[in-house]
């Protein structure tokens, strides 16, 4: 038995989320490694005055506060906190190993791969592919290497690579082959961690083996993705090409007809970078509403002011949401289940209900009560939120990255060994 502790931290371009966790087991099976989640911390308000909340064993929570300009100073100031000899979640000295998630892998990575100068400008070169992920995630890479040194190995840990599985008629455009080809444009999808992380939630809870199930998996938060898992696999998912295809999210848009890029430069003299903000950061949930980019925010408002904008975005945000879904129900030639997962997945029982609204057709039954009741799970919990009566049955899978990032990295680490 090994006992190793393992960072694992996920960049982005307004928050940084980082954890440790102290793994217990064999190499050969990391999968089965008892976990436990030593210190979890989140810093956000980057660009100004940020906010770090820590929580931990024993009661820990502790809040602190800083101006924190960028995600280096994000990564300099978690390196600070878990150096500090007077606390109790000092566990800077006892890294073994750094677990990234990193959110582009393009064709090049379909598994984790240990970082090496190389592998690191390969990520880099797929910055313009997920603008808002990939770029802050080598910042805060390169940031923690300077601070660990060469010692500590890092993982990078891709959330593309799940969904290598794509059967090529659905990871494939209708555009000339050999031109897409050429320019690896295709279907990559995204969010991959939290997909395996829902499914083996649902494995957890009911016993079923994934290799006996088939699954609709719905990763809803700021950004959000639905994925369709036969048999453990990924064979159909809602991102494509970069993280902005698919479903409604907080700030993107999801599909839209790609002539509308076409239109905005011809006629509004928008150029690409123009359409890229437009698209990524000022549309999806904030640019219908006009408000807010906040689910909770938008529910607030129509419900207790009657914010009739915030009302329609909740309610093109739910549309989108059961066209796919019936969509993947015909993929998958009928589910099992549908599994809730995310910020807006977790927490809301109001949209859930507003997803399973009218989903009789398909055997979809939601037990309001324990939809309700459904909230507040720790990471890796799971309940179920349909009625016993109901053929498609759906639950609630409080999304645990963080444990499936450890894991690979593990598993990275260990392939690395016998290679």
């Amino acid at each position: 038995m090994t006992n190793v502790k393992i960072l694992v931290v996920n960049s982005g371009s307004s928050s940084l989320k980082f954890s440790v966790h102290g793994m217990v087991g064999s190499f050969r099976n990391p999968e089965l490694w008892e976990r436990d989640m030593l210190l979890s911390g989140k810093i956000t308000g980057m660009g100004g005055e940020a906010r770090c909340v820590l929580t931990g064993g024993q009661g820990l929570c502790r809040t602190f506060n800083r101006h924190v300009s960028d995600i280096s100073a994000a990564i300099e100031w978690m390196c600070e906190i878990l150096q500090d000899p007077q606390q109790p979640y000092a566990y800077w000295k006892d890294l073994e190993a750094v677990g990234h998630r990193v959110v582009h892998g393009g064709e090049a990575f379909t598994q984790a791969v240990c970082i090496d100068d190389k592998v690191l400008d390969q990520i880099e070169q797929l910055n313009d592919l997920a603008p808002l992920h990939n770029p802050f995630c080598v910042a805060g890479i390169r940031t923690l290497q300077k601070a660990l040194g060469e010692t500590v190995p890092m993982v990078a840990v891709f959330d593309t690579a799940f969904h290598d599985t794509l059967p090529e008629h659905a990871r494939t455009y209708a555009l000339p082959l050999e031109f897409a080809k050429k320019r690896g444009i295709r279907r990559y999808g995204f969010h991959g961690i939290a997909h395996a992380s829902l499914a083996e939630g649902y494995a957890r809870l009911t016993g079923q083996p994934l290799q006996q199930s088939r699954l609709i998996t719905l990763q809803l938060g700021h950004g959000c993705s639905m994925s369709a898992i036969a048999q453990g696999q990924s064979v159909e998912t809602s991102m494509g090409f970069t993280p902005l295809e698919g479903l409604v999210m907080g700030t993107r848009s999801g599909d839209v007809d790609p002539a509308v890029v076409c239109h905005l430069m011809k006629h509004h003299a928008m150029n690409v970078a123009e359409i890229e903000q437009l698209l990524n950061e000022q549309s999806g949930l904030l640019g219908v509403s006009g408000r807010s980019s906040d689910m909770q925010v938008l529910l607030k408002a129509a419900n207790e002011e009657h914010d009739q904008r915030a009302q329609f975005a909740i309610e093109i945000f739910c549309y989108r949401l059961q066209q796919y879904l019936g969509a993947y129900l015909a993929v998958l030639h009928g589910a099992d289940a549908i599994v809730f997962g995310g910020g807006i997945g977790e927490h809301s029982p109001e949209i859930r209900a507003k997803v399973c609204a009218d989903m009789e057709w398909c055997g979809l039954q939601l037990d309001f009560r324990l939809n309700d009741q459904a909230i507040n799970l720790k990471p890796g919990n799971a309940a179920k939120i349909s009625c016993e009566e109901s053929l498609l049955a759906a639950y609630v899978v409080a999304t645990d990255e963080e444990t499936l990032i450890a894991q690979e990295t593990l598993r990275c680490l260990e392939q690395s060994k016998t290679s």
